[in-house]
């Protein structure tokens, strides 16, 4: 439903649907529904070229006969869209996502009668934050270990290795086939040629991930089937998924394996030279030139989230018991992007998304009044995003992933993403104005971790 259509005077009723949500019904008069499919058919009339006529000459019944249900669809979508803006602007209402409505579909406009429906729609809560100015924040000093540098270099070389493919599976193995997740009733949710899995390997105990579902016991279920053979997998759909049809339902997945492949780690000379680097000492720099860029984001990280405990801590917020999907699907974004920012791998990545949907109901809410909070915070400080930001947050992750800019940018666009990068973007720059007038108390990793973890356990 667009947002972009010209305002539509009618007659709005707005009732509370539940914490952060409104249920708008409206009543569009005849008057102005004869006028827009008058209106519509007119300016079809003009430009329709129908056969034995000239364009913009065809009887007007014909056209009508010919055109109707398209004019009648694209006016019922303008009227709508219309309405809709115009109660938001009335009624000063702070939208957040497209407004929803399950009986709209099913609704035909007709000249003479008034048009009457209505829809849901998420909106800002109302509530106060606490003061931002002067809040006790510690600051782990980074540390880049040899360690740290050898295990970095160990990843490379496995993500620059080789798939060696195999007839039998083992732990840690990767296979490719096709996998089919269906429901009780038998409603398919996925079909995927071409789907992934890996063997858990043993320091996982056995749980995995199948099409986006993580799995207690996985292993146990999956085998190790070689190609040609199928694993059927069974489980409960987890209650904060993004597709409403999977939450607590009884999921069957079928998975037939095509292939097994095992990955060979790459020789570390190889690498060195694929780089375009003069020796092994010059990869080791580069690795911990990168460790450090790394360590300092997570270190801005760890500070952004005290700013961000002590925010959901302070603010009382009525929250839904049970997020919408798509509530669920912009946290599951918002989540995705944060992994990349901070230079998780696309795997790890598969990983912590499944492992999101599975978290307990409190978890998903308390991310949800996250948003909520740092939206009205970021409103309140007067945050603005410019563009050159979001395409150096772009860059700064392509180069994590081993990506062009250029084409880490046009999946995003495909895959609708970039105002995550915006949202990311000004959340960051919210928490960071708070943390400019906090006070800083600085400390080794150790002792930021041990006081964190008795903090924890209090």
């Amino acid at each position: 439903m667009s947002m972009a259509e010209a305002t539509v005077q009618s007659n709005v009723r707005i009732e509370d649907a539940g914490p952060s949500r409104k249920k708008l019904y409206f009543e569009i008069p005849a008057d102005t529904v004869s006028e827009k499919l008058t209106g519509s058919l007119d300016m079809l009339a003009v430009e329709a070229q129908l056969p034995g006529f000239r364009k913009g000459r065809a009887p007007r019944r014909l056209v009508e006969k010919r055109f109707g249900q398209t004019v009648r669809s694209e006016a019922k979508s303008q009227l709508v869209a219309g309405a809709f803006q115009q109660a938001v602007e009335e009624h000063h209402l702070k939208v957040i996502g497209e407004p929803f409505s399950s009986e709209l579909e099913a609704l035909e406009v007709e000249a003479g009668k008034p048009f009457v429906f209505s829809v849901e729609v998420e909106v800002m809560p109302e509530f106060d934050l606490p003061a931002l100015d002067g809040l006790k924040i510690r600051k782990p000093i980074p540390e880049v270990t040899d360690q740290m540098v050898g295990g970095e270099i160990d990843k490379i070389l496995i993500n620059e290795g080789e798939l060696e493919e195999r007839e039998t599976p083992e732990n840690g193995d990767y296979l490719t086939g096709h996998g089919i997740m269906t429901t009780a009733d038998g409603t398919e949710i996925h079909n995927i040629e071409g789907a992934v899995v890996q063997v858990p390997t043993t320091d996982k105990a056995g749980r995995g991930m199948v099409l986006g579902v993580m799995v207690d016991d996985f292993a146990t279920q999956l085998g190790l089937p070689r190609p040609g053979e199928t694993a059927t997998i069974r489980t409960k759909g987890p209650e904060q998924h993004e597709v409403e049809a999977v939450r607590g339902a009884d999921l069957t997945i079928t998975f037939k394996v095509d292939r097994v492949d095992r990955i060979i780690p790459a020789q570390l000379g190889d690498v060195v030279a694929r780089f375009g680097l003069g020796s092994e000492e010059q990869l080791r720099e580069m690795v911990r030139s990168r460790l450090n860029e790394r360590a300092l984001i997570q270190q801005a990280t760890v500070m952004r989230q005290q700013v961000a405990k002590h925010l959901m801590d302070n603010v009382d917020l009525a929250l839904p018991e049970r997020l919408t999907a798509s509530q669920s699907a912009r946290l599951l974004y918002r989540r995705r992007m944060e992994l990349m920012y901070r230079g998780v791998s696309p795997q790890q990545i598969e990983e912590h998304i499944a492992e999101l949907r599975a978290a307990s109901s409190e978890a998903a809410t308390r991310e949800l009044k996250l948003f909520f909070i740092l939206s009205k915070a970021a409103e309140q400080m007067d945050i603005r995003v410019e563009e050159a930001e979001i395409n150096g947050r772009i860059a700064q992750m392509a180069i994590e992933r081993g990506q062009r800019p250029e084409k880490l940018r046009q999946e995003l666009i495909q895959n609708r993403q970039v105002q995550q990068i915006y949202q990311q973007i000004r959340e960051h720059k919210t928490l960071d104005a708070i943390v400019s007038k906090a006070q800083i108390e600085e400390m080794s990793p150790d002792e930021f971790n041990r006081i964190m973890k008795e903090e924890a356990t209090a």
